[in-house]
């Protein structure tokens, strides 16, 4: 845990909410906030804490307005790796720097939530019922809309979580193998877990 956080106050969602809106543009505000309530909904489906969830939910992207260089400065100086695929692909920077930023600018010590943080654009091996939730969230929240299969992702979340987080990986490795995309390493790793342990059933 970063030294900085420590002895003081977390935030309550009233000072969080208020520091994204004003850091964030309003599209990635309003995203914010639409992943942050369908998370709070799978947790009250699956049992999970609600605050906890709602944390995450709306600290997943609080680095979104970060530019790649001041990404990657944060994400090195707090001794994290920045890979080169990461390089070549800035849009993923805002997980990592996004860990980093909920400690030491929003006072987040739980690290259950910080890893779900980390996690959200790639999913991982062995992901924590949080980490599916928020990674799920991410992709079906009320303002998608170009997603493939949403209307039945967003049943399947309700119903079948493992079953739905392996469906989004499948959508998202076809999505970049049709894009002629290199596929994150770690995605790939998440998809190769979960296909061996997640019976797949066709929509």
């Amino acid at each position: 845990m970063n030294s900085e956080t420590m002895n003081k106050e977390p935030m309550d969602f009233t000072e969080i909410r208020n520091k994204l809106e004003a850091n964030l543009k309003p599209k990635r505000f309003n995203h914010t906030v639409g992943v942050t309530f369908t998370a709070a909904a799978m947790a009250m489906r699956y049992g999970f804490n609600i605050d906890k969830t709602m944390l995450a939910g709306y600290l997943h992207d609080c680095a979104k307005h970060l530019s790649a260089e001041e990404s990657i400065s944060l994400i090195l100086n707090a001794g994290l790796e920045v890979t080169e695929y990461e390089r070549q692909n800035p849009q993923l920077l805002h997980a990592k720097a996004g860990y980093v930023l909920a400690q030491t600018e929003y006072n987040v010590e739980d690290e259950e939530v910080l890893h779900a943080i980390l996690v959200h654009t790639t999913g991982c091996v062995g992901m924590s019922l949080l980490d599916k939730i928020i990674f799920i969230a991410d992709f079906i929240e009320p303002a998608r809309y170009v997603q493939p299969h949403l209307k039945e992702l967003r049943k399947l979340a309700f119903t079948d979580i493992d079953e739905c987080l392996l469906h989004i990986l499948i959508d998202t490795i076809e999505y970049l193998d049709q894009s002629d995309k290199v596929i994150d390493p770690t995605t790939k790793e998440t998809y190769d877990f979960y296909s061996k342990v997640v019976e797949y059933k066709p929509y």
